[in-house]
């Protein structure tokens, strides 16, 4: 007989739809587009405080955290616009020419002889706001069944480039100088500009980034509270190097070019808890209490590691649980956007955000350099400590069913 002995005829486990060869080398090449871009930006976060040093202004902690900031207040700003641009003239035109500005904003930096120059150099590379075009141009080339894979693979890499830049940033410093970081920081400005406009078919636009109410996203608890979220874990990141790259280089006598044997074995280790801690939350759809255990831990580790401050190895063990928490929390936000998000405003709910990561970043900078160069590095850090703690409070009103 063909059915079981229960009664009920077998059905067949649904198979997984696989990429065309076609979405796969799109999203391969928006991957690297992003990551790319992302590095450029990234070089600079985890060496410009001790580096900053050797030019005018370098010492003031303020103008410090307003430079490594400014990028993310343009950013913001241009977010949401720019996605609407790529809808109307298509997503190649405003990418290279956000790119155009990057590379202008990198080269101004390269050439400036103060932070103040610098400032005005990070605030031009913001302008070009391409994050929510990209998103959008992954959507353009993949089907619905594959689209969740192809922004993790976007997602991925743009992790990646995070860790190499912790590793790669102070090397290139310490052979090549701070406006050598900059130059080639304009160096891959220019890759991203050639990839996007000759690499990358162009796709359809089917769904726009912008194609429901801001309304429908600002009235949606869920979503306002995982923008709260990486709002809060950006400016805990730029905060904490404000500070951390100089109180290395004062406890460690660790100049620019020799952080990297901190930041390397703490992002090789921190990567070894990130997978199995992201496997177990995807397997598990253990998403709400994995969410509330990262953040609380988080706040933990910015609490405490003030204590430590004085002692070079309480400040690695403590670089190390920081990043073994944000790899994983960064991972699994966007994650929740997608889930989280109805269909038919995903694109808009990435827009804001895109846009509260951006405000974080700007938001981190300028107030972790007021309290560093005011209060001290500690309150600096315990700031970070009470922000997470805010997070944590949020995330315990989550849906149940997250």
């Amino acid at each position: 007989m063909s059915q079981s002995t229960s009664g009920k005829i077998p059905t067949k486990k649904p198979q997984r739809v696989q990429f065309t060869p076609q979405e796969r080398k799109s999203s391969m090449l928006l991957a690297l587009l992003f990551s790319t871009r992302m590095l450029g930006l990234f070089l600079l976060t985890p060496i410009f405080a001790v580096a900053a040093q050797s030019i005018v202004g370098g010492n003031d902690a303020m103008k410090v955290g307003i430079a490594l900031g400014a990028y993310g207040l343009t950013q913001a700003l241009m977010q949401i616009p720019l996605g609407m641009a790529s809808d109307k003239f298509g997503r190649r035109p405003v990418i290279i020419g956000g790119m155009v500005l990057f590379i202008i904003g990198g080269v101004v930096s390269a050439l400036a002889t103060s932070v103040d120059g610098i400032i005005v150099g990070r605030v031009l590379q913001g302008l070009g706001a391409i994050s929510a075009a990209i998103t959008a141009w992954v959507a353009d080339a993949t089907r619905p069944e594959v689209r969740t894979r192809a922004m993790a693979m976007v997602g991925s890499a743009i992790g990646l480039s995070f860790a190499v830049s912790l590793v790669l940033s102070p090397v290139m410093v310490g052979q090549f100088g701070l406006s050598g970081l900059f130059w080639a920081i304009s160096g891959l400005g220019l890759v991203c500009l050639l990839i996007a406009a000759f690499a990358i078919p162009e796709y359809p636009r089917a769904e726009p980034i912008i194609q429901a109410k801001a309304s429908d996203v600002l009235g949606h608890k869920e979503l306002l509270r995982l923008n709260f979220g990486v709002f809060a874990l950006h400016f805990i990141l730029m905060t904490l190097f404000v500070v951390v790259p100089g109180v290395l280089a004062q406890i460690g006598g660790f100049d620019s070019g020799s952080l990297w044997k901190v930041y390397l074995p703490v992002i090789l280790v921190s990567f070894a808890f990130m997978i199995p801690a992201v496997i177990y939350t995807e397997t598990r759809k253990a998403h709400k209490k994995v969410l509330q255990a990262l953040v609380l831990g988080l706040a933990v580790v910015m609490a405490f590691m003030p204590l430590f401050s004085s002692l070079l190895w309480g400040m690695v063990v403590f670089l190390l649980l920081f990043f073994a928490v944000f790899n994983t929390l960064e991972a699994l936000q966007p994650s929740l956007v997608s889930r989280v998000a109805p269909a038919d405003y995903k694109g808009l709910a990435m827009g804001f955000y895109n846009t509260t990561q951006s405000l974080g970043v700007f938001g981190g900078g300028l107030a972790g350099g007021f309290v560093a160069s005011t209060a001290g590095v500690q309150w600096a850090l315990w700031m970070g400590a009470g922000l997470a703690v805010m997070w944590w409070l949020s995330t315990r009103r989550f849906n149940a069913q997250l």
